[in-house]
């Protein structure tokens, strides 16, 4: 290799290159960036696991705010099909934490705070309409502020997408309103109605760095796909469950009792800084009742949820069979005919399989 000033001229037109990039880049006003690797901040925090459990053992343990279904610095998702009353739950948890009381049978033992209702369903008179009842209006407490998604504006210049826009306005909201516990209701409603998993993922990705800037409690409300009645709900029953499950320190759904006209259950579906209580042999039930122009759930009683599925008799099994088939001969897929007919594709399948046999 023919060398020049003692360097190998491989090396000479590396330095040629570098001085000619830096010219072109000067021409244009562009800085030169100064690689400092140790200028850089770490991505992990690491310590000793011996002194990871010093220094939490002197940091309070969360309190509780819905019982065993929500603690103080969770970010939770409560998951329900359409006209199930989540939405009403959710306004009467944030009217429970802003007071300081608890919804009786559940414990709440977390001190008062500001709470932050974000909501997409209603528009302000519709909210107002829906806590009068007559001559009787709720009065909410001082400490509960609602939030409504302002529909005229668009996205500015200054965002590059969407979901940075809303993480902005959030982050302006909890400052003006000093804010410990924000609700969203809901979470598929952010995208001019789209339900789209990827982008619900990535507004959670956005509410988890939220919470620990802010140290926030964080519920987000969100729909279930249409589902059979007559299984147990779980966790696979949320839009996007596997992601969004994933970035959620605890969730719970609400399903209709097919049995006791008029109630729902509650049942958990994922914790990890808690013991299960309201597992699938224990939901607890409860109905809606109004008090004083309050339209809220009363809670009663728990039991198994297989006693508030439903039961198919033979005639309706061979109904449905039918209606299976009918819609097979028709051409539509077994997750099409699921969707039409409130089925599992297993039990799509299962019929298909019979007749095919």
């Amino acid at each position: 290799m023919i060398e020049k000033n003692g360097r190998p001229l491989v090396v000479e037109m590396i330095r040629t290159n570098v001085r000619d990039a830096a010219r072109r880049d000067a021409k244009k006003g562009i800085r030169p960036r100064v690689y400092d690797p140790d200028g850089i901040p770490d991505l992990f925090i690491i310590h000793q696991a011996s002194a990871w459990m010093e220094m939490e053992r002197g940091h309070q343990t969360p309190h509780m705010l819905f019982g065993e279904f929500w603690l103080e610095g969770e970010l939770c998702i409560l998951f329900a099909d359409t006209n199930m009353g989540k939405s009403l739950l959710a306004v009467q948890l944030g009217d429970s934490i802003a007071r300081g009381e608890a919804i009786t049978p559940f414990k709440m033992d977390a001190e008062p705070n500001p709470v932050l209702y974000i909501d997409f369903e209603l528009s302000g008179k519709q909210f107002e309409q829906r806590y009068t009842d007559g001559g009787s209006t709720h009065t909410f407490h001082e400490n509960f502020y609602r939030g409504e998604f302002n529909q005229m504006t668009g996205l500015p210049h200054d965002f590059k997408t969407f979901d940075e826009f809303i993480t902005h306005g959030l982050s302006r909201a909890i400052k003006r309103t000093d804010a410990r516990v924000l609700i969203i209701d809901n979470i598929t409603c952010l995208r001019n109605g789209t339900e789209r998993s990827s982008q619900a993922l990535s507004l959670m990705k956005q509410l988890k760095l939220l919470k620990t800037r802010h140290g926030l409690s964080i519920l987000v409300l969100a729909h279930t796909p249409k589902r059979n009645p007559a299984l147990p709900i779980t966790r696979n029953d949320l839009q996007g469950s596997k992601m969004l499950i994933n970035f959620a320190d605890s969730a719970f759904a609400m399903a209709e009792s097919q049995t006791l006209p008029g109630y729902r259950y509650l049942k958990q579906v994922k914790q990890r800084s808690t013991a299960e209580m309201y597992g699938s042999h224990n939901v607890c039930l409860g109905k809606l009742e109004r008090q004083n122009g309050f339209l809220k759930f009363v809670f009663s009683h728990t039991d198994n949820e297989v006693k508030h599925l439903r039961r198919y008799s033979q005639i309706e099994r061979q109904r449905r069979a039918a209606d299976v088939l009918a819609l097979h001969k028709q051409g539509l897929s077994q997750r099409q005919i699921a969707g039409r007919l409130e089925m599992s594709l297993s039990a799509v399948n299962r019929v298909l399989g019979v007749a095919g046999g």
